[in-house]
């Protein structure tokens, strides 16, 4: 399977050296010092780049979670990935896609027998009409094509902003912001806002940095909130950024208890993707399991 570049979704070569990872966890437990209620906007936006500097070291590697080869599978997947794991969404769209492999199968296709593939998923019957009626709009209203306009994504079933950027960054290498819990939860520790609508923090975090950097800061701050900082326990004290958080001291500051909590390649567990690229197999991810193995 070719990978898709997260820049402009064309293939890449592969990777014929290992990419240098920063380190981890900090040689000691740290204090963090908290930002000030007065933190300027030219501080808050030199903290904020710093921190995506930081994390663009830790995971030179970031890229899309979901398995894609092109961006109908990418649009459908990112639909089907609500409410669940990419994870599970990887080990269910290679049995869609074989039998569905084009807008026009998938438009054309018995709702039972795709919502017997999309089980897995959870919220499969709902599920099941958004991407048949997503498939259908593609027909009729764009040739079978993915459009590559924000206006036109969202005009499709199931699709509202976040998956629209999703494809749109990773699909088309057109710049946004992928708003899903783990960035809402980040910006907010992080202070960056104290917005909690998507659209909101979307405006907001988006005026911190170039518009050229969307996408990738994006990756960076979902893989970290996957990896590091979880929702209830997070691993201050495996964080590489800690001295730059203001909520550092709200998970396990021990660094050795701290390792233990972290996720995927940097636990030494399988990651999200069947198929990740080889930048992330080099630097120690291992691929996911596919549906009923183990």
């Amino acid at each position: 399977m070719g990978e898709q570049d997260s820049a402009g979704g064309k293939k890449t070569a592969k990777a014929t050296k290992k990419v240098p990872v920063k380190e981890v966890a900090p040689a000691r437990p740290v204090k963090a010092t908290p930002v000030k209620k007065s933190e300027s906007r030219t501080s808050l936006v030199r903290r904020a780049r710093r921190i995506n500097r930081e994390l663009a070291e830790v995971y030179p590697y970031a890229h899309p979670e979901l398995d894609f080869e092109n961006p109908f599978q990418l649009v459908v997947a990112t639909v089907l990935s609500a409410q669940t794991t990419d994870l599970r969404v990887n080990q269910t769209t290679p049995g869609l896609f074989a039998r569905y492999p084009t807008p026009e199968d998938l438009a054309a296709a018995n709702p039972e027998e795709v919502e017997e593939i999309l089980r897995p998923t959870g919220f499969f019957r709902a599920k099941t009409k958004s991407v048949i009626g997503l498939s259908k709009a593609l027909v009729e209203q764009f040739g079978g094509e993915v459009p590559g306009r924000l206006e036109d994504l969202v005009k499709l079933p199931g699709v509202g902003r976040k998956t629209a950027f999703v494809v749109l960054g990773n699909a088309f290498g057109r710049p946004g912001l992928t708003v899903d819990t783990h960035f809402q939860r980040l910006v907010r520790r992080w202070q960056w806002t104290d917005a909690t609508e998507p659209d909101k923090i979307e405006a907001a975090v988006g005026a911190l940095f170039p518009k050229s950097e969307w996408t990738m800061l994006s990756h960076h701050v979902i893989f970290h909130g996957r990896r590091i900082c979880h929702a209830r326990k997070p691993a201050c004290g495996a964080c590489p950024i800690a001295p730059l958080c203001p909520a550092y001291g709200e998970g396990e500051t021990d660094p050795e208890k701290a390792k233990k909590l972290l996720k995927y390649e940097k636990g030494g567990f399988p990651g999200q993707r069947l198929k990740p690229p080889q930048s992330y197999l080099d630097a120690g991810g291992k691929p996911a399991p596919p549906l009923g193995a183990g």
